[in-house]
């Protein structure tokens, strides 16, 4: 054996537990997910951006939306930052269990989450542009399709015994 073979600690596996929590944090915010994206749809099809949120700005837009704007936009913005909040603690979470696919996986959903977040405040700011509305829909199915393989590495995952 090599000298860079030996150095190199065989990975340690995750007890239940961190298996467990893992699992459900990446199914809580697949949950949150596709309940955002419903919401999304509603608001993209029925919510009339009010005109005096246009041009508001990116931290002017969040604000609007939560004091200014329809229920549902509003409903929809607060659920947003609570699955921010979810994303963030997920990575945090996969970095202390050391786990790797679900590092990686974590941290592009939260990049597909923090995507959509931009282009949602960009929704508000610049009227509801279409091509707002398709970005953040991908970046959202971007973020459910990391936390689903996610779902999937960690159920296949053999945690250790004792």
């Amino acid at each position: 054996m090599s000298e860079v073979q030996q150095a190199r600690p065989a990975p340690a596996r995750l007890s239940v537990r961190e298996v467990e929590a893992l699992r459900g944090a990446s199914f809580g915010a697949l949950m949150m997910l596709i309940i955002q994206f419903a919401i999304g749809i509603v608001v993209n099809l029925y919510v009339t951006v009010p005109a005096a949120d246009r041009g508001s700005g990116f931290f002017g837009a969040l604000g609007k939306a939560f004091s200014s704007g329809p229920a549902a936009l509003a409903t929809h913005a607060g659920l947003g930052l609570l699955i921010v909040l979810a994303a963030l603690a997920l990575v945090v979470r996969s970095v202390l269990a050391r786990h790797a696919p679900t590092i990686v996986l974590s941290v592009l959903g939260l990049l597909g989450i923090l995507a959509a977040v931009v282009n949602g405040i960009r929704f508000v700011s610049d009227g509801g542009p279409a091509n707002a509305s398709l970005a953040m829909a991908l970046s959202t199915a971007v973020a459910m399709l990391c936390y689903a393989i996610s779902l999937f590495v960690l159920g296949r995952s053999q945690p250790a015994t004792g």
